[in-house]
């Protein structure tokens, strides 16, 4: 990771920045070095306003950050039950100021054999990961097998990859614990190898887990040593610790390890309490996380239209979503993040 470069009047000590006085003139200029203030949201897709599983990640062919997501189609006519979450592409939005504001560039061009022609394939929840000695990008998608008004269908994690982050080939479909299985995310490991963490439906919606020695043959392992439920994990290593992050449906779920192995879980939830921005009223949900020069920032979903007056209705206003993002403190220990706190970012 790249340190902050600070610059900042009188002899304080970068270390000390916070206990520091400083000028106005001063405070403005290390304010600027941490970024732009995000907007809020921090993005909507305008194609069907269903933005939600974020996974941001650097495009190293066009040196822009990309955002890949799901496009649930909030806009969707005649549509019965969850159909509108089916038939979703993935939607990817690019950055040219270091991650502060996003614009649609284009759906991903996955190149899935078994769609038939005419029909929609239905994308969810993308995982990428850069394997930088061969310039290569392997994603690791949850594919549902059509378009359907329940959520009782089998679901697959596939793998793709692909060289510009756009155009993606088929490799395979993973062997995992059941044929219900949703929301992969994949770590590079310590001692060499990765791991997968998913998303197993049929166990009570359990976090499980899968090594590989090359991110294309993977060995399931079972259940992860967590002690409540959850999807859309993501894994990240941080102050020290290694962190997975999941959607615990009354917010995300945090827990924290040394060995990827045993996990402890942090008492409070991140994103549980409603925010008072725009569109960020509601829990957030499925979150990815970006470390960059020694900051950590947290991505996740919002059903802005979610509330307590809008409970029990389905439509348009209820179905559409919004990405946030809000900047990771590590606090005695443990996660924590101020959702309503202007977030400065600049990622590089």
């Amino acid at each position: 990771m790249k340190n902050i470069l600070l610059s900042i009047v009188g002899a304080c000590a970068v270390s000390a920045l916070v206990a520091c006085q400083t000028t106005d003139s001063g405070s403005e200029n290390v304010s600027a070095e941490l970024g732009k203030i995000a907007p809020k949201p921090l993005y909507r897709d305008s194609i069907y306003d269903g933005a939600a599983d974020p996974l941001v990640m650097f495009n190293h062919t066009t040196q822009k950050w990309n955002m890949l997501y799901t496009n649930r189609r909030a806009n969707a006519k005649d549509v019965n039950g969850v159909e509108w979450v089916h038939g979703t592409p993935i939607g990817i939005a690019e950055s040219d100021d270091g991650g502060a504001t996003w614009q649609y560039k284009a759906d991903a061009n996955i190149q899935y054999p078994y769609v038939k022609e005419g029909e929609l394939a239905t994308f969810w929840a993308p995982d990428v990961f850069y394997q930088a000695e061969e310039k290569r990008y392997h994603m690791y998608l949850t594919i549902v097998p059509g378009v359907f008004d329940n959520w009782r269908h089998p679901r697959s994690i596939a793998h793709f990859t692909s060289s510009n982050l756009l155009d993606w080939q088929y490799v395979s479909t993973l062997k995992l614990n059941t044929n219900k299985v949703i929301d992969a995310d994949v770590v590079a490991l310590p001692q060499g190898g990765y791991r997968m963490f998913y998303n197993d439906e049929p166990d009570g919606k359990s976090v499980y887990y899968a090594d590989s020695k090359d991110l294309y043959t993977w060995e399931d392992k079972g259940k992860a040593k967590l002690q409540s439920r959850g999807e859309g994990p993501t894994t990240f290593y941080w102050q020290g610790y290694w962190w997975l992050v999941v959607d615990a449906w009354k917010g995300l779920a945090v827990y924290r390890s040394t060995d990827l192995e045993n996990w402890q879980q942090q008492a409070e939830h991140l994103v549980q309490t409603p925010g008072t921005g725009k569109d960020d009223g509601v829990i957030g949900g499925h979150p990815d996380v970006v470390v960059n020069n020694d900051r950590a920032y947290l991505f996740y979903f919002t059903h802005p239209g979610r509330t307590a007056e809008n409970k029990g209705k389905d439509n348009y206003q209820t179905r559409r979503s919004s990405i946030q993002v809000s900047e990771l403190e590590f606090v005695d220990g443990w996660l924590t993040t101020d959702r309503n706190k202007p977030t400065r970012i600049d990622l590089r």
